[in-house]
């Protein structure tokens, strides 16, 4: 595996800090560590290696609190984004470094164009924040990377950094 990047410091406004109880209490319950893209998150599954040596896939657990952000990043491998429980999720996506941006938003909401899933194809530009007005100060969601997620594979943007449209 490749050598895990530091972590990013999560930002905190004083908002964050009142609605965070639950989503505090949510990272020690989970064991949920600090993520180099920002967020937190915790490693669930990892597959059989193949003929290779790579899991054949690998799933997380990652959680955002309101205010933080994943920062942009693309993976070697597709990734399936499945919402679980807090506030909706905005998912940005390009398939390449001149964009154009495309915005999934992952919730419940199914009825306003929340989806439960968002796919994000091999080496796509990805990033993602809580969306909407906060009213659980957080956003859980689960990750399956196939094959599995190496960091050897993961490029982390500087920060600042979006596709140009």
């Amino acid at each position: 595996m490749g050598e895990v990047p530091e972590a990013r410091a999560p930002a905190q406004t004083g908002k964050d800090m009142l609605m965070g109880d639950s989503a505090a209490a949510m990272i020690e319950q989970l064991g949920l560590a600090p993520h180099p893209e920002g967020g937190w998150y915790k490693e669930t599954w990892r597959g059989e290696p193949g003929a290779d040596g790579r899991a054949g896939g690998t799933a997380i657990i990652f959680l955002l609190r309101a205010g933080e952000a994943s920062h942009w990043h693309r993976v070697d491998a597709s990734e399936l984004w499945l919402w679980q429980a807090g506030d909706p999720l905005e998912l940005r996506l390009a398939a390449s470094d001149a964009g154009p941006v495309r915005t999934v938003t992952l919730g419940k909401d199914i009825a306003t164009g929340q989806q439960l899933q968002g796919l994000v194809a091999k080496d796509e530009w990805q990033a993602a924040r809580p969306f909407g007005e906060p009213q659980h100060g957080y956003t859980l969601v689960s990750c399956v990377v196939v094959p599995g997620f190496d960091f050897a594979g993961f490029t982390l943007a500087p920060e600042g950094w979006e596709p140009q449209a």
